[in-house]
């Protein structure tokens, strides 16, 4: 896939993000039936390689950070993508409400516990991302509260990218529509209806309330070292090849290399 497609999904820092506007050049390039066949037979591939590289390496790790609407799909995705990294060194941790334990600590204590080691990977489904949008569109927190944790988080990753654990941050961006459509599917299946919740129901009402919240989100905390990635969402396949080639890209990027033998092995093979 063309770079210049993956860079035409990831917000420039300082960028005014317009999410009812958003267009991600290149994409109707994009052969669904070509991007399903490659997810399946290279990239999966190709990423549990990179991990298997990473794991060796040891010198760094990677945290990717999952954000959307209800329904958006962060689960599937998941499944789906994540499914590629062997669960050894790779953790998948969904952040619910914060426990009392968690409320009496700082807002980014529960997150940092959870950071990956070095040559891990570590998902995030949901974040410290919720401290700034779901506070805000609740109105659990005044403003004069959530809007400084823009700049705190800031500081928060560039400490975590200064330590060696590089982060992709991805933003699920599902219309109004096609979130609708997704959680009257769930009302009616019996399979799905365990992952409801009251305040699920009520997000097709309140969808402006929090495009408006991410889209102040993703024009102040997309930086140069934690970059965020608008991830066309409606379209499954479409997500996962995007998402995948995202992952490859970052850890390309990350320079790996396997460690040399501590012990000399050619006295073995000549042995």
């Amino acid at each position: 896939m063309p770079a210049n497609i993956i860079d035409s999904l990831q917000v420039k820092p300082n960028k005014e993000v317009s999410l009812y506007n958003w267009k991600c050049n290149g994409l109707k390039k994009i052969n669904k039936e070509e991007a399903e066949r490659t997810l399946e037979q290279d990239l999966i591939k190709n990423m549990s390689e990179l991990q298997y590289k990473l794991f060796a390496d040891k010198s760094q790790a990677l945290l990717i950070i999952l954000q959307g609407l209800s329904a958006a799909g962060k689960d599937s995705t998941v499944r789906s993508v994540m499914n590629a990294f062997n669960p050894q060194n790779c953790r998948a941790i969904s952040f619910k409400v914060p426990s009392e334990q968690e409320r009496s600590h700082d807002y980014l204590w529960r997150i940092h516990n959870l950071v990956p080691a070095k040559g891990d990977i570590a998902i995030f489904n949901r974040s410290h991302y919720e401290d700034v949008v779901e506070v805000r569109v609740r109105k659990l927190l005044p403003r004069s509260i959530w809007s400084k944790r823009y700049q705190q988080i800031n500081e928060f990753e560039n400490y975590l990218d200064s330590n060696n654990i590089r982060i992709i941050k991805l933003f699920l961006l599902i219309s109004k529509k096609e979130q609708k459509r997704r959680l009257e599917q769930r009302i009616r299946d019996p399979v799905k209806q365990w992952k409801l919740t009251e305040s699920d129901l009520s997000e097709p009402f309140i969808y402006d309330s929090y495009i408006n919240a991410y889209q102040e989100t993703l024009s102040k905390c997309s930086t140069d070292w934690a970059p965020w990635y608008i991830i066309p969402a409606d379209a499954k396949w479409l997500r996962n090849y995007l998402i995948a080639q995202i992952i490859i890209k970052t850890l390309k990027e990350m320079n790996l290399k396997f460690p040399k033998p501590k012990f000399d092995i050619l006295k073995f093979i000549n042995s």
